[in-house]
């Protein structure tokens, strides 16, 4: 489950993203969501790791997308490549000020203005073993849930199918 900020009365929003990982993350939220991908941000992983960003195709597919706003922010993370474990596709998303080419070409690359994004590079499949599919399938569904009834709690009434 996502730490929430107690000065933030948004329960969606965790305070700990800069402005500029959080348009990055729009953007490539919305091309995700125009791909019919179901998109989660935040995910905790079973490893201790947390994907910025996870989704699930409509074939079942799923994808993690590292966001990286620099490439200080990109040199000091070397925990990527254990997202691997979590995923079927893993992908770096970044802003037109970062240079595209200190990207590893065995991932996936988006590039984002926070309207939109595109996908410069598709990433190469790596299939999850069975049992891991079930396990981050089975924990997408119950954050999103949560997050679902947190979200309505916030703001007073229930949602219904007409708001999606």
């Amino acid at each position: 489950m996502t730490i929430l900020s107690v000065y933030n009365n948004n329960p969606l929003i965790d305070g700990r993203q800069s402005d500029r990982a959080m348009m990055v993350r729009r953007g490539t939220q919305i091309l995700l969501h125009e791909m019919r991908h179901a998109v989660l941000p935040e995910l905790p992983l079973a490893s201790g790791r947390r994907a910025d960003l996870i989704t699930i195709s409509e074939k079942g597919e799923v994808w993690i997308i590292e966001i990286k706003t620099s490439i200080e922010d990109f040199r000091v993370d070397r925990k990527w490549p254990e997202y691997r474990l979590h995923c079927d596709r893993l992908f770096f998303a970044t802003h037109e000020g970062v240079p595209l080419d200190i990207f590893p070409e065995e991932c996936g690359l988006f590039l984002s203005d926070g309207y939109g994004a595109h996908m410069l590079r598709d990433a190469p499949e790596h299939r999850m073993a069975p049992a891991t599919r079930k396990s981050v399938t089975l924990n997408f569904s119950r954050a999103a849930a949560q997050r679902l009834m947190m979200a309505e709690w916030a703001n007073g009434k229930p949602f219904t199918v007409d708001d999606v």
